[in-house]
């Protein structure tokens, strides 16, 4: 039997150790839990494959594994999403926490990324969206996001810079300041649940975009539905339409912001997450995922 290499027993605990952060590159990479699981299975089995007593920085050489993984899937996953039926949107990730983060939690996890940004990351290239990601939400150097992608150090630069831009020019306002956030969801919250239209246009910027994922298994439009009128038109007649005694409406974090889902009282079954952007106080987009394949990594609700 070979000997293993001294020290080499402690090794394996490497990969568990970098679990976490490793499904957060992959879920900010792909937009899905289902896919980030997938390429972490895949970058196990490579770990417990390679020459470990070469390995000198093991997370360095696990984000290298797993973004190429992500890289790679990220080409067929834009084919898959083409012919998505209606508006693909990202799983949400969901907490209903109250208290914020740690500093260690949050350099786990890497920057909070809102459904909004993920959704613009998706017009970008795989090349761009990984250099984007790894560097400005992960804090990886270029030479290493250069290794990962098989590309120069100036180039991967060049490619998170173009990202910067693009994200710049088609993504989300700068973030509200929490509690102004906070206070828009409830504003929102509260005029829905009454069909109160006027007040959902006082909460509404008047370009508000309506996003909805329904994956073709839970009725939702189809394409963005833009304007405070229609959109707040929308609202009233889904709440009018399905939202019934035994439905509760709730608070949550949704990717780092303030967010609402529904949910079934007897079982806290989750049926609907709803993220929203910010400007000047008022809704300018919001996202709500009710496809049902997205939101079973959601923990019931507890309590209202």
């Amino acid at each position: 039997m070979t000997a293993q290499p001294a020290g080499s027993e402690q090794t394996p605990d490497a990969f568990e150790t970098n679990r976490r952060y490793l499904g957060s590159v992959a879920y900010r990479l792909l937009g899905s839990f289902t896919d980030a699981e997938d390429v972490l299975q895949d970058a196990w089995l490579r770990w417990q494959a390679a020459d470990r007593a070469a390995v000198t920085d093991p997370r360095a050489f696990l984000t290298t594994v797993v973004t190429r993984l992500c890289y790679d899937q990220l080409g067929s996953a834009r084919a898959r999403r083409e012919a998505y039926y209606g508006e693909w949107l990202p799983e949400p990730s969901v907490s209903y926490a109250s208290a914020p983060d740690s500093p260690a939690e949050l350099a786990e996890r890497g920057e909070s990324v809102s459904l909004a940004l993920l959704a613009v990351l998706e017009q970008l290239t795989p090349a761009e969206r990984a250099a984007f990601v790894l560097h400005d939400v992960f804090a990886v150097g270029f030479e290493d996001i250069a290794a990962s992608l098989d590309r120069t150090p100036d180039a991967t630069r060049q490619l998170a810079s173009r990202a910067r831009r693009r994200v710049r020019d088609g993504g989300p306002h700068p973030g509200a300041d929490p509690a102004e956030h906070r206070r828009a969801v409830e504003a929102f919250a509260a005029a829905s649940t009454k069909g109160d239209i006027l007040g959902l246009m006082e909460i509404l910027d008047p370009d508000v975009v309506w996003h909805a994922d329904g994956g073709g298994i839970v009725r939702a439009a189809a394409r963005p539905v833009h304007g405070a009128d229609r959109v707040a038109r929308l609202v009233a007649g889904l709440v009018d339409r399905w939202f019934t005694p035994e439905l509760g409406l709730g608070h949550a974090t949704v990717n780092g912001e303030p967010g609402l889902l529904w949910y079934e009282k007897a079982t806290g079954a989750v049926g609907g997450v709803m993220a929203f952007t910010l400007a000047g106080g008022r809704i300018t987009e919001a996202y709500i995922v009710v496809n049902p394949e997205k939101l079973t990594r959601i923990s019931p609700v507890t309590t209202p």
